[in-house]
């Protein structure tokens, strides 16, 4: 007869003093994570952070200006200035008070017994930055050193020189096809259904299979003749009927531009996101919708995030201010003329928007001009969102005052601004992270609407 084998409970053992050291991983980072995020030396839990030297020099190049990446390049001297107050840089300098806490050093030895910038061919930054890694590997042949960068180029070569090279994942998402869309269609319901969505207005979830429903979530109710569209009310537990509305003229074409349209004109919704592909009416039904609204705020503000063409800062464009930045803000003017057309000179809809213009109660401006000002009681309109990090969309929407209103919009696949992709970019984080709000809603727009040629582009080039 076999013997019952004895298990003996496995006892934890607590690593102490320089093991435990060893357990802890050195993550390099480089200017593009900290231009990305400042407080990036504090996202890595209890593992030690080296900057190298080179990348303070960098640094120092960006300080100056108003865009965005110029703030986190100030914002992270500062709190760099704030822990050489505790010890020299060149020693490991703890980041938090706890115990057990991850440190930081600032990388001076640029020199490794494989140059980067021999193997590479020129003594550039990144370089420079790889070398400073290799000093790490070789100075701890114990610990693990990962060079974190938003550079896929340098990530590739710190790969090519053995160096372990990680993408900065704070604020990223993991899954991009699977993210939010904002709807849902339900076939095969009977007509009793469809029927009850028009004499009653609205429906129970469960009588449609919906259970936990998401607030403020959009619907496509359909039989094999009729249709509905509603969404779920959570004040009242139900999906309620959505008809078709025009706002300032501009009419929705399809389904997902009526829920867009409900969600910017719904007085409960404070926040709203929409996403799609050019042409799907993004800009111009935010704009139609806070027109429609505008008796409702103090002003419109109506930005963008400015991104140079071909690494050119706007410095370099001839022209005073307002002429700099004119060619950037000429697609939000694009969408203002367009709704004009929809009405005669003499009409006083036109007037309206002109007026509005010159007495900046509709304000069209780059998104870097907006710090510092107040957006209480305002419609505030951020177009190409996906241009803008994690930290950047929630330095905005902290702003936002009372009777304030934001709506993003933008396409995450079209990215401009080094460094970020689909998962990474702040509206992809935005409608990941904040998908359940009773006050948030989204719409992912899907049908081009603009013109039978620009569907031909997005689809087929």
């Amino acid at each position: 007869m076999l013997k019952k084998p004895v298990v003996r409970p496995v006892k934890r053992v607590i690593v102490k003093g320089k093991k435990a050291e060893k357990e802890k991983k050195i993550f390099v980072i480089d200017t593009s994570v900290i231009l990305y995020n400042h407080n990036a030396i504090n996202c890595f839990d209890d593992n030690d952070v080296a900057l190298p030297i080179t990348v303070l020099e960098e640094l120092d190049n960006f300080k100056k200006g108003n865009d965005t990446i110029n703030f986190e390049a100030r914002e992270f001297i500062r709190i760099i200035d704030r822990l050489s107050e505790k010890s020299t840089l060149q020693r490991w300098t703890a980041l938090t008070r706890a115990k057990g806490g991850g440190k930081f050093k600032v990388i001076m030895n640029e020199k490794a017994d494989v140059d980067a910038r021999h193997v590479f061919g020129d003594n550039k930054p990144d370089h420079r930055i790889l070398n400073a890694a290799l000093s790490l590997v070789k100075e701890f042949p114990e610990r693990k050193v990962i060079l974190v960068s938003k550079d896929i180029n340098l990530r590739l070569k710190a790969k090519a020189l053995n160096i372990t090279a990680e993408d900065f994942l704070t604020g990223k998402i993991k899954d991009v096809e699977g993210l939010y869309t904002g709807k849902t269609t339900i076939e095969g319901l009977t007509s009793k259904t469809i029927d009850a969505m028009y004499q009653n207005g609205w429906v129970d979830p469960k009588e449609i299979g919906v259970d936990n429903p998401i607030p403020n979530h959009y619907f496509v109710l359909r039989n094999t003749k009729n249709s509905a569209l509603g969404f779920y009310n959570q004040a009242t537990n139900r999906i309620e009927r959505i008809d078709k509305r025009p706002a300032y003229r501009i009419v929705p074409r399809n389904a997902e531009q009526v829920f867009a349209l409900h969600a910017i004109m719904n007085p409960e919704v404070k926040l709203v996101t929409l996403q799609g592909v050019a042409g799907t009416g993004k800009t111009l039904l935010a704009l139609a919708g806070a027109m429609e609204q505008r008796r409702d705020f103090k002003q419109i503000y109506l930005a963008r995030p400015i991104v140079p063409l071909s690494n050119k800062e706007i410095g370099f464009l001839p022209g005073d201010v307002k002429e700099k930045i004119n060619p950037y803000m000429e697609p939000l003017y694009d969408n203002l003329k367009f709704i004009q057309n929809q009405y005669g000179e003499k009409d006083k809809e036109t007037k309206v928007i002109s007026e509005s213009l010159q007495n900046e109660k509709l304000v069209v401006t780059p998104l870097a001009y907006i710090r510092g000002r107040s957006i209480s009681n305002v419609c505030f309109i951020v177009d190409e969102a996906q241009n803008l990090t994690p930290h950047e969309v929630k330095t905005i929407i902290t702003r936002a005052g009372e009777g304030t209103k934001i709506i993003f919009t933008g396409d995450i696949y079209q990215i401009d601004t080094p460094y970020l992709d689909a998962q990474s970019n702040g509206l992809s984080y935005l409608i990941d992270k904040i998908k359940h709000h009773p006050i948030y809603a989204h719409i992912r727009l899907e049908k081009g609407e603009r013109s039978e040629l620009a569907n031909l582009a997005n689809d087929l080039l």
